[in-house]
């Protein structure tokens, strides 16, 4: 079933690259490209489309997640995972001079300013991981649930190994470093397929492509808002409705093996930090990274009459969190009680302010909650 599947797919792929790209072949592309997606769906989660959470999909490992943040790391098999994961959080994993030393997901945690973040050390992936194998399958479905993935990779190493694993994440409906397109796609029971740009299309974007696209997967009511410049690629995926959008930091290990010269040219590409795990080599840079790109801010609480607990902060993953995401973080029904907030900090226009739940806190805020009477 899945060679079959792979043939079109390589056929289909095969008539993309013989047609000219243009204005009179973009109807075509588009067609060929929807064509290509819903079998890859077919082929990654199984006959019908199911979700890549679904029992029928590829399971990942059995974790149990804990902490305020996930992170994992994916990579070829002995480029250093293993020994990253010990020099981080402590926690013993074997490690030797053969391949896939790692069968099964080893996590471990580790404390950076008061957050706990969990770290998996995930087994290496080969070439073919997201078509099942080498158990890329199980690896792959346990990185959709990480806020973070670190692609682990060998400074020596030649730098097309990061492609493989780039292709293998996509093809697993991992977009990295990207952020949801903007467009509203709603299915209606009559009136056709409704289509709306509010942004200029000039990424081949049009009503014909969409009504095409959508003829594909069999869906002849629909209401298509297109709020930004999208590509029919990530139309698509607003309609498999199944993608992770995950940040991703390009790990080079082993940076003890190059030279200086080598480094440099490294240095030019953009989210990567180069270590040596083996020395301890710029881990201090990596976990500031990891930070940034969590989007991670400390949030310390204040019981009244009493001094804030600096021990554990809450931690927050948005860029303008409010008070009310902080009840939320904290216990649903916290809310429902919400009469106002005192805050002390940089978000606070004095010390301390009154404030309401839409009021957005920045890193380090200390807040006292009050109930209503």
């Amino acid at each position: 079933m899945s060679e079959d599947i792979q043939k079109k797919i390589a056929e289909l792929e095969a008539e993309m690259a013989r047609t000219q790209k243009n204005k009179a072949t973009n109807y075509h592309l588009g067609t060929l490209k929807a064509k290509i997606a819903k079998l890859k769906s077919e082929l990654v989660n199984g006959p019908g489309g199911k979700s890549a959470g679904s029992k029928d999909a590829g399971r990942g490992f059995d974790v149990t997640k804990s902490g305020d943040t996930r992170i994992g790391l994916v990579g070829f098999p002995s480029v250093g995972k293993s020994t990253l994961l010990t020099s981080l959080t402590g926690t013993r994993s074997e490690a030797a001079a053969y391949e896939f030393t790692t069968l099964t997901c080893i996590p471990g945690t580790m404390k950076y300013r008061g957050a706990r973040i969990q770290v998996l050390d995930l087994p290496g992936i080969i070439e073919g991981a997201a078509d099942g194998r080498g158990r890329g399958r199980q690896v792959i479905s346990t990185a959709r649930t990480c806020n973070l993935i670190l692609v682990v990779l060998d400074a020596a190493k030649p730098l097309t190994h990061k492609k493989i694993i780039e292709n293998e994440l996509f093809s697993f409906g991992i977009r990295i470093n990207q952020s949801p397109p903007e467009v509203k796609f709603i299915k209606k029971e009559s009136g056709g397929i409704g289509y709306q740009e509010v942004a200029k299309q000039t990424k081949g974007m049009n009503a014909e492509v969409a009504r095409l696209v959508c003829k594909e997967y069999k869906i002849s009511c629909a209401e298509v808002i297109l709020r930004e410049d999208v590509t029919v690629d990530q139309f698509i995926d607003v309609i498999e409705g199944n993608r992770a959008y995950i940040p991703v930091l390009y790990v080079f290990n082993k940076i003890d093996a190059i030279t200086i010269e080598e480094l440099d040219i490294l240095d030019q590409m953009p989210n990567y930090v180069p270590i040596s795990s083996q020395h301890k080599w710029n881990l201090e840079e990596l976990m500031e990274s990891i930070w940034e790109r969590c989007n991670m801010l400390r949030i310390y609480t204040k019981p009244k009459g009493q001094i804030p607990d600096y021990e554990e902060p809450v931690i927050l993953h948005a860029e303008n969190p409010t008070i009310e995401e902080f009840c939320n973080r904290l216990h649903k029904s916290l809310i429902d009680d919400f009469s106002h907030a005192w805050v002390w900090g940089r978000s606070a226009k004095h010390q301390p302010q009154r404030c309401g739940k839409d009021h957005v806190l920045c890193d380090e805020d200390i807040v006292q909650l009050c109930k209503k009477v």
